[in-house]
């Protein structure tokens, strides 16, 4: 690491949870030729970045489509574009952590000074910054702020509390799951974990709206995640959750689940179908759903048996789950999305990585869907690229 990075990096643990950006504007402007330094946060529904000013309001947004930093943000590539200066260039870094988008770094630099060099070392300072924020955030709400361009509801602030990140990516695969609408969600949720040879995924759908509808999730996927640490097989996991929920409602309220388990050595997947959510795959230019075996979501009855079901993912595949908010929903005239429109939507995205799919298949279900919608909706993206052979 270059001795100045090496002080930006000391500065940024030395600093106080909500002065993250000061402290790096500080060493940026003593050990770099760098001046008007900006952070940009990606809102909840991903289409704008909101500078980080006098929280708790930021300064005007900026949109994910159209704009400088937005390229950056979405091609998570650093981008430069002129400065209003003469001689001067405004450098957009992607602050992104394990393929989590976080926001975009800005970095005014003199043409002259833009070297490869300095452009690697701030890219690797903005991916510094991203790490620091992750940690800052237990202890501060500023960022969480700085991402809001409007009111979360209620339900819709304890869903996102729940929610592990929007975008994840290891070795063998990259995630990206996105809800609908993005302010104001109930019940939908999407959780994840990996270890170093499972990926464990769970795709969600509590009934009811509002305030009873997360609490319904809350308690699903809470129940899902204490008997995953546990140690046990999904099956088991399905089971003592489906207990948990049932002995909370008896009954009167149930969650619908997709919880699978990746093997990531080999690709085989152990799933469990509790409900409502479905499974497509797009592999070699055609997508088709992967159906399995109905089981009854997790509350609706005492005591009920789950069975795991396995399928082999290969390298290519492209995996998308979807809520019943996206393929049930309908138009004006009464016409299902269904899985036709889904298919297309997948086709006309395939060259997207992961973490932008699921806004991108959003974005054309409303456009059919014509008015606010009446249900959540949940897209989760999963490009399976399998292990890599060791080398001998």
């Amino acid at each position: 690491m270059a001795p100045n990075i090496s002080t930006v990096e000391r500065a940024l643990r030395a600093a106080a949870p909500h002065a993250l950006l000061d402290a790096l504007r500080a060493a940026l402007l003593a050990h770099f030729p760098v001046r008007d330094v900006r952070l940009l946060m990606a809102d909840y529904s991903q289409t704008v970045l909101q500078p980080v000013a006098d929280l708790p309001h930021t300064s005007a947004p900026l949109a994910v489509g159209g704009s400088a930093p937005g390229r950056a943000f979405g091609s998570q590539q650093p981008f430069a574009e002129p400065g209003e200066d003469a001689g001067r260039t405004v450098l957009h870094l992607p602050v992104t952590v394990r393929g989590d988008r976080l926001g975009i770094l800005s970095v005014g630099v003199a043409q002259d000074d833009l070297t490869p060099e300095l452009r690697d070392a701030l890219a690797e300072i903005a991916e510094m910054l991203g790490h620091q924020i992750v940690v800052a955030e237990r202890d501060t709400d500023l960022y969480l702020q700085a991402r809001r361009k409007d009111r979360l509801t209620l339900a819709a602030e304890m869903q996102w509390q729940l929610l592990p990140a929007r975008a994840c990516a290891g070795e063998e695969y990259a995630i990206g799951a996105q809800l609908e609408p993005a302010y104001a969600i109930h019940g939908d949720n999407f959780d994840w974990s990996a270890t170093g040879d499972r990926l464990t995924l769970t795709v969600t759908n509590g009934m009811g709206e509002g305030i009873d509808a997360s609490l319904l999730t809350n308690l699903a996927i809470n129940a899902l995640r204490n008997a995953r640490r546990a140690g046990v097989s999904i099956a088991d996991q399905a089971a003592l959750a489906d207990q948990a929920v049932y002995g909370q409602h008896r009954g009167a309220a149930h969650v619908s689940v997709l919880l699978l388990e990746f093997r990531l050595d080999s690709g085989e997947v152990e799933i469990v179908d509790a409900g409502s959510p479905q499974l497509l795959r797009l592999r070699g230019g055609t997508v088709e759903r992967i159906q399995f075996e109905a089981q009854l979501p997790l509350g609706m009855a005492d005591d009920t048996p789950y069975r795991a079901q396995r399928i082999q993912v290969l390298p290519g595949d492209r995996l998308i789950f979807v809520s019943d908010g996206v393929h049930a929903v309908a138009s004006e005239l009464g016409e299902a999305y269904g899985e036709r429109a889904l298919a297309r939507a997948i086709l006309a995205t395939r060259l997207l990585p992961a973490a932008e799919v699921p806004r991108a298949v959003l974005v054309e279900l409303a456009r059919h869907r014509d008015a606010d919608p009446d249900d959540d909706a949940l897209v989760v993206c999963l490009d399976w690229y399998g292990r890599r052979a060791a080398e001998p």
